[in-house]
């Protein structure tokens, strides 16, 4: 499969594409957020550009457990200058990081490619004909309230994206812009974490490119008793692990770092 997003071509299956994580947040979990620091976070941008990454990923809202929720005003004035000026300068493809549909639409107007849906067109399904209409990739991530689940997890996780995925590509988005994301971190355990990372594979059923996020999250923190800060070994490692298992984007804070393991990861795979 083959997609063009943001004027760049992605052949998926080629190799492994960094995302860079971007967070225009005072309360990011990674310790990262730059509040509403705008010249901080284009140059943050700018700087992983320049160390290989293939995309950014632009949020103003954390989706750290126990965050406080922001009003989509503030989520927009957050995120507008930003993502309109790496749109403009970083020579890659922006991703507006939200599940509001306002929000959304302004990232579009600004210059966003790609729309990063944490809750997988459950909270704004017109997301999808948003994307369609400005002929924007979608990522859509697995998401739910609690840790239950009623079958077999991977199972629950690959009906939530394939509808999702359906959804998608009848509002007239090309299903080789479809990203799927099995959301790890989010609605699982620890011990959930590491069995979707385990059966990574599976989603690959679902005929769609595979994105994942593993970067400095709480279940490689508990695996080795680090704060986050200390985390680059263990999301080195799960990367690789999905590179391996045919993970398609990874999306990450440590760009260098990354592009570099992903590299090797690719040439062994």
């Amino acid at each position: 499969m083959t997609a063009e997003i943001g004027g760049q071509r992605f052949d998926w299956g080629s190799r492994t594409y960094v995302m860079g994580i971007v967070n225009v947040t005072p309360d990011s979990f990674s310790g990262d957020g730059l509040g509403a620091d705008a010249d901080a976070a284009v140059a943050q941008g700018m700087r992983m550009a320049g160390e290989g990454a293939d995309m950014l990923d632009v949020g103003g809202e954390s989706t750290r457990p126990g965050h406080v929720a922001i009003s989509v005003a503030e989520e927009i004035a957050r995120t507008e200058d930003v993502v309109r000026r790496l749109a403009r300068d970083s020579g890659v493809p922006v991703s507006i990081d939200t599940y509001k549909l306002e929000v959304a639409e302004v990232g579009v107007t600004a210059g966003a490619t790609i729309v990063n849906d944490v809750w997988g067109l459950t909270r704004s399904p017109a997301i999808a004909e948003l994307a369609a209409k400005h002929g924007c990739a979608l990522v859509l991530m697995h998401n739910q309230d609690g840790t239950e689940y009623a079958g077999d997890m991977m199972a629950e996780i690959k009906r939530f994206l394939g509808a999702a995925a359906k959804r998608a590509v009848a509002a007239g988005i090309p299903a080789d812009k479809v990203l799927l994301d099995p959301g790890i971190g989010f609605g699982k355990t620890a011990d959930q974490n590491w069995e979707v990372m385990r059966r990574f594979a599976e989603l690959r059923e679902l005929g769609h490119p595979i994105l994942i996020g593993t970067s400095r999250k709480s279940f490689i923190g508990k695996l080795l008793d680090l704060p986050v800060e200390k985390r680059l070994e263990g999301t080195i490692s799960t990367n690789v692990t999905a590179v391996l298992r045919g993970a398609d984007v990874v999306r990450v804070h440590d760009v260098l770092a990354l592009t570099r393991a992903v590299r090797a990861a690719d040439r062994m795979r």
